[in-house]
């Protein structure tokens, strides 16, 4: 599996499914036989890894959730002996306990690769400097970033997450070309070069690989104006492989999946039933070739369509849409599901809106109510009573026509709201059950 590499990226469809099912095939007999839950879970269905003789029986499988990864905390799930692994990570674990990754060698270096495919598909070469703004730790971002550049052959700067100025001094003194952070990151960054009145123009940047959160595209252009680079998107999980499941060539028409590694379906996420090409779901995620960690039918919980004709760049490999946000994120306002990347795009759209906001949902009675609080410029916060009146309400109308919900829109003043150095806490949900 190399960085570059044609002879998957590019082959025909049939010969994509053609290797997965051969992997497939091989993944669920090792997972049955060095794996309880998966061994438990196939017996529970009735079914017998040897049943699944075309792609299409991937569907008679049961789903593999979070919870599974719980029950099964710290190695429960690995498939191989914990000598093997030379790698753990783990997610934060701030509603419970965390859920733990493992990798053996070879798994690195296929992490690595994979990584280094969207990097190089991106427009990232071995002459670029990387700078990696992800928080270095258990999260899987920072060093999954840091590989894949270094497998290409790029050199590395593992700035960490943070010390905003910090970064922009790196940034000039080391002439960094690629920047690696979340897409909230990159404005918390354009906003601070603004403040300290540094023409991003005078920098080297530019290529810009986002991820970590969901983004919208009117959000893409503000980083693209204000840094002066072009802005990728990439997709991973940690539980997954981390980084390096899916990402943007140059010519940002979606994240093509690796499908030799990873088989991806989309589902209603109510009842599970696996929905049509084109049609919008959940994804779920089956790996083809981790070894200390297999996924079988991994529920993402992110919200996306797959396209499958060829790119341009002639890739051959299915390709996903931007997220829209998660199903278990999701907000139901008066029945209706409502993500913030919706709410994003009006925002960005409207002058003297900041990208800078937070939703509030409360429950008063038996009612659900959703307000918006919003940065705006300077000269916006302190406008008389009646222009601030009807900015609020231009603001309301076009984000009502949008969801199709009344909300409540609040002006707050410039750097009122947190900013945070990985994904942003974009919904504080106050309601109670």
């Amino acid at each position: 599996m190399g960085i570059w590499d044609p002879e998957h990226e590019c082959m025909p469809r049939e010969e994509i499914e053609q290797l997965q099912l051969e992997r497939l095939q091989a993944v669920l007999h090792r997972a049955y036989k060095n794996v309880t839950c998966y061994k438990n879970k196939f017996n529970d269905s009735k079914i017998d890894p040897d049943d699944v003789q075309r792609l299409s029986d991937l569907s008679r499988l049961p789903f593999t959730t979070k919870e599974d990864l719980r029950l099964n905390y710290p190695y429960g799930m690995f498939a191989v002996p914990l000598r093997e692994v030379v790698r753990i990570h783990s997610s934060s674990g701030t509603t419970g306990k965390p859920t733990v990754v493992g990798y053996t060698k070879n798994d690195i270096k296929t992490w690595s690769n994979l990584v280094a495919r969207f990097m190089t598909a991106a427009g990232v070469t071995h002459d670029d400097v990387v700078q990696v703004a992800f928080g270095y730790g258990m999260f899987t971002g920072a060093f999954g970033l840091h590989y894949g550049a270094e497998a290409i052959g790029a050199s590395v700067i593992p700035m960490g997450g943070g010390n905003t100025e910090k970064q922009i001094m790196i940034m000039q003194d080391y002439r960094s070309s690629v920047l690696v952070c979340t897409p909230s990151y990159a404005i918390t960054l354009a906003d601070r070069l603004e403040k300290l009145g540094i023409d991003p123009k005078g920098l080297s940047l530019k290529v810009g690989l986002f991820g970590g959160e969901p983004w919208s595209e009117a959000m893409r252009t503000e980083i693209e104006n204000r840094l002066c680079l072009s802005a990728t998107d990439n997709y991973g999980l940690s539980e997954i492989i981390g980084p390096g499941v899916a990402g943007e060539c140059s010519h940002k028409c979606g994240m093509h999946i690796f499908e030799d590694a990873f088989i991806p379906e989309i589902i209603d996420p109510e009842t599970g039933e696996v929905l049509p090409p084109g049609s919008t779901g959940e994804l779920v995620l089956t790996t083809l070739t981790k070894e200390a960690f297999p996924m079988i039918r991994y529920r993402t919980r992110d919200i996306t369509s797959l396209t499958y004709d060829k790119c341009e760049c002639g890739r051959t490999m299915v390709r996903m849409k931007k997220t829209m946000g998660r199903s278990d994120d999701m907000l139901i306002i008066k029945g209706v599901n409502i993500y913030p990347s919706q709410i994003e795009e009006v925002l960005i759209a409207i002058e003297g809106c900041q990208p800078h906001y937070q939703l509030i949902v409360e429950r008063k009675g038996t009612l659900d109510t959703l307000e918006i609080q919003i940065e705006v410029t300077e000269n916006i916060f302190f406008d008389e009573m009646k222009l601030q009146r009807a900015f609020l309400e231009k603001i309301e109308r076009r984000i009502e026509s949008v969801i199709g919900v009344g909300v409540t829109v609040r002006l707050v003043e410039p750097n009122s709201i947190p900013r945070y150095e990985g994904k942003a806490a974009r919904v504080i949900d106050n309601r109670t059950i």
